[in-house]
């Protein structure tokens, strides 16, 4: 798959899908995979264009959104379903103030673009004016198709990118499971904590998360990530340590079973299986480890369950 990041010369003949497409769930991928069957049909390359950064953090900053996915990984799953080229485009104020016509013009059409497909909440060019009936009247002034593909629902809810954040945070990972159509992830690299884990008898990797990207509710979860060819599972703590400091940052710890491997400065990423329990406030030490202990055994118990 080939990523283009300069635009400055005019693109082959293709199918181009449109959107931000963070997290690549599965209303992301029916559009995607109906992009590359009509690419298919017209024996043309099946391309994306995607803006980075993403819209809102330049234009409404102070709202702060958190992302489901890396770039690296929207591209990694770009290139799994089969796309063939990647646009990424720099979000900018002018391309901001762009109006509907001239993107189509000087963006869509100079990209070679035969046939665009969108979702149906797709918006373009200034303030978001333009609409998806507004792509396919400027198609057919400009000589290529159009196709919108309707909402995508999974028992009764509407997939989208929001509702999979919305579920995240009220830890609720089944639902971002079935939305996502797989499990939901975290990562980062591994950095040096406290190192009080490891006293405890449950040494921890500590991760430290982009920020420009989502942290699910507070609480331990079963997680699981592959090394060296191999699944390695383990317990993830998402909190404040309570028990140690009246406050103090979230953090993300991982203790692996079975695995003590070095694994500081290296990139991790975590498939999270399931919430366990909330974060909570220990009255000292051995209250701690007793419900690390269960909370080991409940987690193990959560994988045998899935074989």
């Amino acid at each position: 798959m080939e990523v283009v990041t300069d635009i400055l010369e005019k693109g082959s003949r293709c199918v181009l899908a449109l959107g931000n497409f963070d997290g690549v769930h599965l209303g992301h991928r029916r559009l995607l995979e109906s992009g590359l069957a009509e690419a298919r049909r017209l024996k043309v390359e099946f391309a994306v264009l995607v803006f980075y950064p993403h819209p809102l953090h330049v234009l409404f900053p102070e709202r702060g959104l958190k992302l489901l996915t890396t770039q690296e990984e929207r591209l990694r799953f770009f290139s799994d379903i089969g796309v063939d080229r990647v646009y990424v485009l720099p979000f900018s104020k002018r391309l901001a103030d762009m109006t509907p016509a001239c993107f189509a013009e000087e963006i869509l059409v100079h990209l070679g673009a035969e046939h665009v497909i969108v979702g149906f909440n797709y918006s373009f060019g200034a303030k978001g004016q333009g609409t998806p009936a507004d792509l396919e009247g400027l198609g057919r002034q400009l000589g290529f198709g159009v196709s919108v593909l309707q909402a995508q629902s999974i028992h009764g809810h509407v997939i989208s990118s929001s509702g999979i954040r919305k579920a995240l945070l009220h830890g609720d990972v089944a639902t971002a499971r079935e939305m996502l159509g797989r499990n939901p992830g975290i990562c980062g690299t591994v950095i040096q904590g406290e190192q009080r884990g490891r006293g405890l008898g449950y040494p921890t990797a500590n991760l430290n998360v982009n920020e420009e990207l989502l942290v699910p509710k507070r609480g331990v979860y079963a997680v699981e990530t592959h090394r060296f060819g191999r699944r390695v599972q383990g317990m993830m703590n998402i909190g404040m340590k309570p028990t140690f400091h009246a406050e103090y940052m979230t953090t993300i710890e991982v203790h692996f079973f079975d695995f003590a491997d070095d694994l500081y400065g290296q990139e991790l990423s975590l498939e999270i299986i399931e919430r366990v329990r909330d974060e909570r406030k220990f009255a000292g030490i051995e209250e701690l480890k007793q419900q690390l202990a269960r909370d080991q055994e409940l987690i193990r118990k959560v994988f045998q369950a899935e074989h």
